[in-house]
């Protein structure tokens, strides 16, 4: 296991793997009460039409879980690849370890002590687990994969995160692959883990898991920054929070004696109402808007998951949550429901009672289908196409079209009715979709499905990685569109969105579909276990439209 983990408290002298030959530089495990493990002060990096770090100071105790919160745009990712060498800032000073250094490259701030796992894995599907590892490693650190596999095996062991070193990455839960994205820092014996969103794609139980990990890395004296939007998550597990708001500090505290209301407050500069429960549906008498009826599919995907005997109904003015680790069929199951890839009977999907199953996306849209694909760029905008433009992709029946010619006017005045009404911060609707933030863009893709008035709406991860005030505009907006008499499908990893706005919910694990349960009649809990794959196959989608009193759910 890395040596700087596994020394004693106490130790004085530092051991030989703690010294940093190409920094010139030894560690000790003593550090007195005033050492940093990194301090950066008056930091700044400026890009074209912004300034993305203004002045922003920071300084992280050895053994401290430190939180970096801040809404879309406000500048964090900016900083974090600062601290991790991918960007160079155009003024401030960095000290690491009481030194003060210039971060380069990452492979300088690895060899420093810094490692960082990725919102978004980088692993190759098709290697084993040390084999992934040994790329991120020189040639002196890899060694034999022999002798890899086994330091593998004892770290992940002393840290509780258990991972075959022989194993396929594609055979892996997503859970598992964030092991390996820590384990391969580890490796490096690294002092300061840089985590941005690690949470977002783990199961309740993962979680769980996951932050027992963190903590024992820190009582090891090793620094954490953790960069999340789950703020009852920074609560339970950080010791300091610093906020960032339009690029500059607005404030630092305290998490565990702050409430999740002021922490947000100080995000977006307003009182902001977290977790909220919306109100349910009142349900429908009306037949159902779409059915699925034992589709069972393969995947396009060489290492995607085969759906299996899937049966579901949706009616008007409902939501239906679909929960689920990635990778466990919500991404196939989102391209059949969307027409990008057709069944092989036309029936297992029927919308209205018309088989559609064997339609292309432009006939379903014809039909009143929309989509909110998972992926923002690339899939649901054109990053070099302005948003004008990119309303107009799935926009098009919205009379933006006359006789075969574009109008312009109206292509333009769709584009600011989306910006205007979801509140989109960009520089007018000729910006590019690369142009704007996370947070944002999805606002922008979000509003320009809802905005077309939609029978059903198939919607996958509608905030994953946006700020709490982005969060709640987004979630309001599919509450009326489920009032107006709309059924919405949500593909969602976060547990937490789901239990605010869903009416029935379910999860997908290695393409089988759960039970579907009224979320009054279930828990966060069972859910999470459905995630794992574990539930009851004796109950029926039809047995679970029962009207049967219980009292209000209630969001923990």
């Amino acid at each position: 296991m890395p040596a700087s983990h596994a020394v004693a408290p106490g130790a004085s002298q530092p051991t030989e793997t703690q010294r940093r030959s190409s920094e010139n530089t030894i560690k000790s495990n003593t550090v007195s009460p005033d050492s940093f493990r990194i301090r950066c002060q008056n930091i700044t990096k400026a890009y074209p039409g912004v300034v993305a770090n203004d002045q922003i100071s920071l300084a992280i105790r050895p053994g401290e879980i430190h939180a970096l919160l801040g809404e879309n745009g406000a500048g964090k990712s900016t900083l974090m690849k600062i601290l991790y060498g991918v960007t160079a800032p155009d003024e401030g000073n960095i000290w690491f370890d009481d030194q003060p250094i210039a971060l380069k490259s990452p492979a300088q701030a690895r060899r420093l002590g810094i490692g960082m796992v990725f919102q978004h894995f980088s692993l190759f599907e098709t290697l084993t687990v040390v084999e992934n590892i040994a790329l991120s490693l020189d040639k002196k650190q890899a060694g034999n994969l022999k002798d890899l596999a086994k330091r593998i095996e004892t770290i992940s062991s002393h840290y509780g995160m258990p991972v075959d070193p022989h194993r396929h990455v594609h055979s892996l839960s997503t859970g598992e692959r964030q092991r390996i994205e820590i384990i391969r820092c580890l490796v490096q014996d690294i002092s300061l883990l840089i985590l941005d969103e690690p949470t977002s794609v783990l199961t309740p139980q993962e979680v769980s898991n996951l932050f027992k990990t963190l903590k024992k890395l820190a009582t090891e004296g090793c620094s954490l920054l953790f960069i999340s939007h789950k703020l009852q998550e920074v609560k339970a597990l950080c010791d300091q929070a610093t906020v960032l708001r339009q690029g500059k500090i607005a404030g630092t505290c305290d998490p565990r004696t702050t409430s999740t209301e002021d922490m947000a407050s100080m995000m977006v500069g307003n009182q902001t109402t977290l977790g909220k429960r919306y109100s349910f549906s009142k349900g429908s008498e009306e037949r159902s808007c779409l059915e699925i009826l034992g589709l069972a599919e393969a995947s396009s995907g060489e290492f995607g998951t085969h759906l299996k005997n899937i049966n579901l109904s949706i009616k008007p003015g409902e939501i239906l949550g679909i929960a689920g680790v990635a990778g466990n069929g919500q991404k196939e199951l989102l391209r059949f429901l969307s027409g990008e890839d057709l069944t092989s009977s036309a029936e297992s999907i029927k919308l209205k009672g018309k088989s559609i199953g064997q339609l292309t996306p432009g006939k379903r849209r014809k039909l009143g289908v929309a989509v909110v694909p998972e992926e923002r760029l690339g899939r649901g905008a054109v990053p070099d196409m302005s948003l004008s433009e990119n309303g107009l992709l799935t926009g098009f029946l919205q009379n933006l079209i006359a006789r075969g010619f574009l109008q312009r006017g109206r292509i333009h005045g769709y584009a600011n009715r989306i910006i205007d009404q979801f509140r989109v911060k960009a520089n007018g609707n000729g910006a590019d979709a690369k142009s704007l933030s996370g947070g944002n863009l999805q606002k922008f893709i979000i509003g320009r499905e809802i905005i077309q008035n939609p029978e059903l709406l198939i919607c996958a991860s509608p905030t994953w990685g946006v700020d709490v005030g982005a969060a709640n505009i987004i979630h309001e907006a599919l509450i009326d569109l489920r009032d107006k008499g709309a059924a919405i499908i949500v593909i969602s990893e976060d547990l937490d969105e789901l239990f605010q706005i869903s009416d029935r919910i379910g999860a997908l694990c290695h393409g089988n579909l759960s039970p579907i349960k009224p979320l009054k009649h279930t828990s966060i809990n069972e859910v999470g276990q459905w995630m794992a794959g574990v539930f009851d196959t004796e109950f029926q989608d039809e047995q679970l439209h029962s009207e049967t009193p219980v009292k209000e759910y209630e969001l923990s």
